[in-house]
């Protein structure tokens, strides 16, 4: 893929990060877009930012939905929108971003919110591409993009915290791309996959992740999440918009495998390097001796 210049891509959890930064650069680069996310407010200031963007080429279409990445039926209803909203019969690109991340232990955790987090994470990317890989096979040109993570070949945050759901979550991701490639070349050659891993980027998912596992808006104010996500946010060493570019030149240069960030990069050489130590507390104390996810591991 040359070009996104009219290209029809959709992007799940388009209401914020990195997913409202791939909406916004597509439609900067002239693609025509469906859009979903469960934030209806955030989709809407998405699809504002998107609709204000010069083009190369006319105006963009764009098509929004309210969407739970987890059920099938409400991803069919998005597609179905999209489709007719842009007058369109297939896609090009299919960014399966939304995602969520939880810490919660397997032994002695919430069992149902360490279910919520591997089902948005896997089961969103899963079940996004059974309603809308079809129809970027069925295109002249065509693209799948899933966002793994670097705990898609690291399962840590470090020897103090248990990462169980989002590593499992991010590690099926990776390994379902990774077979698609041959999938693909075997029986839809016209089209391409690329899994992203994203170091630590400074989005809102500290604060958003609680309020879409427990359903309440309110846990993501609570000033102890508040600190937290600020932190995260703040101190991040990529920005979404550096992390967006970074996928879309990857995706036009036809790369399969694409790390976000210098700590990505690093870390994903350290672990190749000693993968025996990659669990061991003194590989953390590299990491941060590196300056490597300081912000993240403890």
């Amino acid at each position: 893929m040359e070009s996104f210049v009219d290209k029809v891509a959709v992007v799940t959890g388009a209401g914020s990060g990195i997913g409202r930064e791939l909406a916004v650069q597509l439609a900067s680069r002239g693609a025509h877009l469906a859009l979903c996310d469960l934030d209806a407010t955030g989709l809407g200031e998405t699809v504002e930012r998107c609709l204000a963007q010069d083009r190369p080429s006319g105006p963009a279409r764009i098509s929004q939905s309210v969407c739970d990445v987890t059920d099938e039926t409400q991803l069919e209803q998005f597609r179905d929108r999209a489709l007719d909203g842009l007058e369109a019969e297939s896609v090009n690109l299919l960014f399966n971003n939304a995602g969520i991340g939880m810490v919660e232990s397997f032994i002695h955790g919430d069992r149902a919110l360490w279910e919520k987090t591997f089902d948005v994470c896997w089961q969103g990317v899963y079940l996004s591409s059974r309603v809308f890989v079809p129809l970027v096979v069925a295109s002249d040109e065509g693209h799948v993009v899933n966002v793994s993570s670097i705990n898609g070949f690291w399962a840590s945050l470090g020897p103090s915290r248990t990462h169980t759901s989002y590593a499992a979550a991010k590690f099926a991701v990776k390994g379902f791309s990774e077979a698609l490639i041959n999938e693909f070349r075997l029986h839809a050659p016209h089209v391409g996959v690329s899994v992203v891993m994203p170091g630590h980027i400074g989005t809102g998912i500290v604060a958003n992740s609680p309020a879409i596992a427990t359903g309440d808006p309110a846990v993501g104010a609570l000033p102890e999440v508040a600190e937290r996500a600020a932190a995260f946010r703040n101190e991040a060493p990529t920005s979404a918009a550096q992390a967006a570019t970074t996928i879309l030149d990857g995706v036009l240069a036809g790369q399969w495998r694409i790390l976000v960030g210098d700590d990505a990069v690093v870390l994903d050489q350290m672990v190749r390097d000693d993968p025996e130590a990659a669990y061991e507390p003194e590989f953390v104390d590299r990491l941060i001796e590196a300056d490597v996810l300081h912000t993240l591991v403890q």
